[in-house]
């Protein structure tokens, strides 16, 4: 049986030594994404005492085929959002809190109603009269200066699936086509990277619903007014200081950004 109250407490101290992503499978061996979860709940429960916050939502990572491969799961993972990291367009991000920081361009969704085991719908068709609004939004990503050639997902997972925060567009009520809207990355005010709302899974939707799956699976739910990171349209960037970030979604607005040392 592994302590998954002693695995959290490493990995907050891991965090506070800005020490470089590892595996903690060494110390705490297992095997099952199961337990990469229940490590997941206790890291967050100290995040939010330390922090004096609760967790408002969630976000959702390996969105793509090619990510899952590169990984070696085939299937999305989740992680919880902290109140007190979530920001508004316009944020100052200070790059000087981070070992490594990264940002992934993603369509954000509010939920209107809960989603539990008695409401779980079948299709993203259904799971749509749950969404109440959507935005275009940062996460931002802590990886600890890992070694992309040597990852261990199910650290990754344990460890809050690396999210460090959100940034914000303004939320809109109605929305044109999600697997059809087109996303622009800009930094510096030159254009970038593009992507459309099909990189992630063909639909944002379709990882919305595995989360709300996954959650049931897990005997919790999705609960109104959560926030969710649907997964990033383009591959994560690391920003430097003094860059301006923007992403912009056809019909729907534009989130920025700013990184300071």
């Amino acid at each position: 049986m592994i302590d998954t109250a002693a695995a959290a407490a490493r990995l907050l101290r891991e965090h506070d030594e800005r020490a470089t992503f590892r595996s903690i499978r060494e110390a705490f061996p297992f095997e099952d994404i199961g337990v990469s979860y229940d490590i997941q709940r206790e890291f967050v429960k100290r995040l939010c005492a330390r922090e004096g916050c609760g967790a408002v939502g969630y976000k959702i990572g390996l969105t793509s085929a090619r990510m899952q491969a590169m990984c070696g799961i085939p299937h999305p993972i989740g992680g919880q959002i902290l109140e007190s990291r979530v920001h508004r367009s316009g944020a100052r991000v200070a790059l000087s809190q981070h070992l490594r920081l990264g940002v992934e361009c993603e369509i954000a969704v509010r939920l209107g109603r809960n989603i539990d085991a008695g409401s779980l719908p079948a299709t993203i068709a259904e799971l749509s009269g749950a969404v109440a609004a959507v935005a275009p939004a940062f996460e931002l990503i802590e990886d600890r200066n890992a070694d992309y050639t040597a990852l261990d997902m199910l650290t990754i997972v344990a460890d809050n699936s690396w999210n460090s925060g959100i940034v914000l567009g303004e939320f809109r009520e109605s929305w044109p086509d999600l697997g059809a809207v087109e996303g622009i990355v800009e930094v510096n005010g030159a254009a970038v990277d593009r992507g459309f709302g099909r990189d992630a899974l063909g639909h944002p939707f379709e990882p919305l619903l595995w989360l709300a799956r996954h959650l049931v699976h897990r005997g919790e739910a999705l609960s109104a007014g959560d926030i969710v990171m649907t997964g990033s349209l383009v591959p994560t960037r690391f920003p430097a200081a003094g860059d301006r970030y923007r992403f912009s979604l056809e019909g729907l607005g534009q989130v920025e950004a700013g990184f300071a040392e």
